[in-house]
């Protein structure tokens, strides 16, 4: 009888390592087990200019359709459904494959923004939400009078 070494980290190392090649093979490809888990959810950059908010948000393979936003207080959320089908058809093999999940995201604001001048658009996956700071929220400038 041959004994076999049980290794965690090894065979943890070796699944993370896949999983990274298989982001970088397949960039914004979103993996089954990831909605399955419940571990995906979208890349957000937040960028805080002197007289606004802008939220971008990565959301690869998704509709419009299927995005909601809402802004309570000072908290972004956004939510929604995701519908992965990938069919790939060779002569010598098929493979379809179906993934299909609910995310949501709250980002809390690092300003007060003005609610009813907020704007999103959506462009081939990236959705950009503008948001203008309050008035009383964006910075002035003090002039120092001299005797």
């Amino acid at each position: 009888m041959d004994l076999i070494r049980w290794e965690p980290r090894r065979r943890l190392a070796r699944s993370l390592f896949d999983d990274l090649l298989d982001m970088v093979q397949s960039p914004g490809r979103i993996r089954r087990g990831w909605l399955e888990s419940g571990m995906w959810e979208p890349a957000v950059d937040i960028i805080d200019r002197k007289d606004k908010l802008t939220v971008k948000v990565e959301l690869p393979g998704v509709e419009k359709k299927d995005v909601k936003l809402s802004l309570t207080d000072n908290n972004l959320t956004i939510q929604g459904e995701v519908k992965h089908e990938e069919e790939i058809e060779k002569e010598d093999y098929y493979c379809r494959e179906r993934a299909s999940g609910s995310y949501a995201r709250t980002i809390s604001l690092p300003a007060e923004v003005d609610k009813e001048k907020v704007k999103a658009k959506f462009v081939n996956g990236i959705l950009e939400i503008d948001m203008p700071k309050k008035a009383e929220v964006q910075p002035r400038e003090i002039i120092i009078e001299t005797d």
